[in-house]
């Protein structure tokens, strides 16, 4: 989009991502149309009606069987109310694992901005970082865009 946009949008994501209840990471999503409008937005979260307060299904590997992604929360966030995706762009905090970009493919997501700050979070990185290759091949091949952004302020985007 631009640099204005794409920063309003990383910051909106690392918001949404607060919301997390994760104990290690906290990723967010935000779904954006061509015209600039959110058009969805998602969490790494257990299912709607589970307990996210049980402590034993916050640990590794259990964890990840109770938990959903942000960029498919996002996704099924905006089948709920009938939106369409196609051609939108997916701004997220951290790279999309391969069941995640898979989503983001078949609802035809076009460009995928990722929160250049998640580069320099280490254990992310040693956790995922060849899942997040595995999804930057996925995208490549079909067509979907993928770029990094940094979450800069309004003040440090009058002085770009």
């Amino acid at each position: 989009m631009s640099l204005k946009w794409d920063s309003r949008f990383i910051r909106l994501a690392r918001e949404i991502a607060s919301w997390s209840k994760d104990r290690s990471t906290c990723v967010g999503a935000v779904i954006v149309a061509e015209d600039k409008t959110p058009s969805s937005y998602g969490y790494n979260g257990f299912p709607r009606g589970i307990d996210d307060d049980a402590a034993e299904r916050h640990e590794r590997p259990d964890k990840y069987d109770w938990t959903e992604h942000a960029e498919r929360n996002a996704i099924y966030n905006a089948t709920r109310t009938g939106q369409t995706l196609l051609n939108n762009t997916i701004y997220v905090t951290h790279v999309p694992c391969p069941d995640c970009a898979r989503a983001i493919l078949q609802v035809g997501i076009k460009h995928v901005v990722v929160d250049r700050a998640s580069v320099s979070d280490d254990d992310f990185q040693a956790r995922w970082d060849e899942k997040g290759k595995f999804s930057e091949r996925m995208f490549k091949e079909a067509g979907v865009t993928m770029d990094y952004a940094e979450a800069l302020t309004e003040d440090q985007i009058r002085e770009s």
